[in-house]
């Protein structure tokens, strides 16, 4: 990004979370579970924001998005649901939104009894610099909406036509993002099976399993006693660490000091 656009991009995003030590260490999540973001994301004046949450698994490389609410005082909230294990990376992109600040300010207008004249070309103008931007049907229906903005209808139809969900909803799809604002760091989620989140392991040495005094047991031997651990009610089986017996400072049986 160039210094010119950069010192354009007026949105500020803060306080993001969840986050470990400033992000230094991913959070942790089991597969299926939610990734419940949260930021304060603000701009200097009066202008309305929008706000979406970008994810996507390590090594894909489109981002995902999901969009964030406003929840109060600045806060906004989204999520994404981790679908398979791996490290998932998520951010927070923010962006000033001309048509929802135009579209807020021409309600009051309305309601005010103010003449519309004006805001109403202002209105066509913004739906049709997203008729540009938009694709398939999308960019017709909002060139339609615009042409029915600067029609020959009366003010008070025209009014209810720039007040409607309808395009409200089609605008939101197509915001101008180019002077958007993303939060200084990619955080990282690490994704475990769900058997990570609450599970009974069971830890045994290898070498302790053999049915025979005096030789150390094999991963075969491991294999014979997993009906035994399994009724036990253990549904993970933990090996320690595997390495070369050492020759210095060996323990005997039952870990008494002598060999």
């Amino acid at each position: 990004m160039n210094e010119d656009i950069c010192g354009r991009c007026r949105p500020v995003i803060e306080g993001v979370v969840p986050q470990v030590d400033g992000g230094r260490f991913p959070i942790k999540r089991s597969v299926g579970e939610r990734v419940v973001v949260e930021a304060d994301c603000f701009v200097d004046g009066h202008d309305a924001l929008g706000c979406a949450l970008c994810y996507r698994l390590e090594g894909d490389r489109q981002w995902r998005e999901a969009p964030m609410v406003f929840v109060g005082n600045d806060r906004w909230r989204g999520e994404f649901r981790t679908e398979t294990c791996g490290r998932y990376l998520y951010s927070v992109q923010c962006w000033v939104d001309p048509f929802a600040s135009w579209r807020r300010d021409f309600a009051k207008r309305v309601e005010a009894e103010q003449d519309l004249s004006v805001a109403l070309q202002m209105g066509e103008d913004l739906v049709q610099d997203a008729a540009a931007r938009a694709h398939d049907g999308d960019a017709g229906a909002l060139a339609d909406w615009a042409a029915r903005l600067a029609g020959n209808a009366s003010v008070a139809e025209r009014a209810a036509w720039a007040l409607d969900e309808g395009l409200d909803r089609a605008m939101g799809r197509y915001p101008r993002r180019d002077l958007a604002s993303t939060y200084e760091r990619e955080l990282v989620c690490v994704v475990d099976p769900p058997l990570a989140r609450f599970s009974a392991w069971y830890e045994f040495f290898p070498r302790s399993t053999s049915p025979e005094p005096g030789r150390h047991g094999t991963f075969r031997d491991c294999e014979a006693r997993l009906p035994y651990v399994a009724s036990m009610g253990f549904d993970v089986l933990y090996l320690p660490p595997i390495h070369p017996i050492g020759l210095t400072f060996r323990k005997g049986p039952n870990n008494s000091l002598s060999t």
